[in-house]
């Protein structure tokens, strides 16, 4: 990631071939040349009112100048713009230069249908797309300005105060719910994601949550996966084995090794409970503030884990930073290795999180019974308030009475 500026244009000169013709490379890659007469103007004429009468200019230039380079990494960049037409700044995404053979072509096209079809509040929405000087397609979206999720989990990891306060456990179980939403409604539309993860979340100044980054999306029906066409990284965090684990990969294994369900890690077929798999992980770290799996220090060890090392209650109850325990329950269930056993789909995951925020907690341990105990005893007292008040004397007189006992008994074995 960077925030130098970036321009549109680029020594790389338009392919030679035309719109409907692909041939082979010197290093026989396909390579398809997409049409010149794409390249976009401004169309909106420049209004003046300063004088008594409102005149129209035309002013015909590029309609999307370059302001920084947002992010970019092993297919693509995403440039910050300014839009001459509308007067906003978007987000453009394009290919790299060198990124000319077909397959690379095809993810990107795929992830600009997908996100095309997908219009949603915490999907972020595509505006335009073209050609641009070089000859390379590019895409216009929403520009949200905020930051990643992963950025918000690692300043929490690093106890700022001012994010302690913002991000408390009910917010971060918002954030986590409006993700959820965004994944039902693309698990409807029959697509799933397959690169859930920290870094693919934006929360917005204004507390939206978006999730970004559909370019390893697949619908589940689909036979030709465009992803699988090539071994290779699209972006890491650092260099070395650990930054290989948190990159997106495409070719024979897709996705992110560390947010992968164990299904996927095996380049098996997958559905949306995969994706499920993966929102539970990033729900762990969103909480614990650790990646499940933190000791793994390969990739190679990660994907081990994930397919054979159970994540059950109890160890997650050894968690650090330990979350109320019915969200443990919760992350048990969605880090099942059978997908069978895990949410069946995003909306049943949304039902169970937004019971706990009612304080309807089902009682699965000592933890959840004593809380449920209370809630009771609190909506007793509501109800009728001499019986609640009573039922809590009774409760508290058989707990003395039970120490009482227990201290006899130690005394006599004594």
């Amino acid at each position: 990631m960077t925030n130098d500026a970036t321009q549109l244009d680029s020594s790389v000169g338009p392919l030679a071939l035309d719109a409907t013709q692909a041939a082979p490379s010197g290093g026989g890659e396909m390579r398809f040349a997409p049409p010149a007469s794409a390249q976009r103007t401004t169309v909106l004429p420049r209004v003046d009112a300063t004088g008594p009468r409102v005149s129209l200019s035309v002013e015909p230039r590029s309609r999307y100048e370059p302001s920084k380079l947002l992010g970019a990494g092993g297919m693509g960049e995403v440039v910050l713009v300014n839009d001459h037409d509308i007067g906003r700044k978007v987000a453009l995404k394009r290919l790299l230069p060198e990124l000319t053979d077909l397959g690379v072509l095809a993810r990107f096209v795929e992830e600009i249908r997908t996100v095309g079809r997908l219009e949603h509040p915490n999907i972020v929405p595509i505006h335009d797309v073209g050609v641009d000087e070089a000859g390379r397609y590019f895409f216009v979206m929403k520009y949200v300005q905020g930051e990643t999720l992963e950025s918000v989990i690692e300043k929490l990891a690093a106890g700022d105060p001012a994010y302690a306060a913002k991000y408390s456990t009910e917010a971060r179980l918002e954030i986590f719910l409006n993700l959820l939403h965004a994944l039902e409604y693309a698990h409807a539309q029959g697509v799933v994601h397959r690169d859930i993860k920290p870094a693919n979340v934006m929360v917005g100044h204004f507390g939206e949550v978006v999730l970004m980054d559909w370019g390893i999306a697949k619908r589940v029906e689909d036979e030709r996966d465009p992803a699988a066409t090539a071994d290779g990284t699209l972006g890491a965090h650092d260099a070395g084995p650990r930054g290989r684990m948190f990159a997106t990969r495409v070719g024979s294994l897709i996705g992110t090794p560390a947010y992968m369900s164990p299904e996927q890690s095996r380049g098996g077929k997958i559905d949306a409970r995969s994706d499920i798999y993966s929102a539970t992980v990033l729900f762990h770290e969103l909480l614990g503030l650790e990646h499940y799996l933190a000791g793994k220090e390969t990739v190679e060890a990660m994907l081990s884990a994930i397919q054979s090392e159970e994540i059950g209650f109890l160890k997650l109850v050894a968690m650090h930073r330990r979350p109320p325990a019915e969200l443990l329950h919760v992350m048990a269930k969605g880090l099942k290795k059978d997908p069978a056993q895990r949410f069946q789909s995003a909306g049943e995951l949304i039902s169970e999180l937004q019971a706990i925020l009612e304080g309807k907690v089902r009682v699965q341990c000592h933890m959840t019974l004593t809380k449920r105990v209370y809630r009771e005893l609190g909506r007793l007292a509501d109800r009728a308030p001499w019986v609640g008040f009573a039922t809590l004397i009774a409760v508290a007189a058989c707990v003395v009475f039970a120490g009482v006992e227990v201290v006899r008994l130690a005394l006599r074995l004594g």
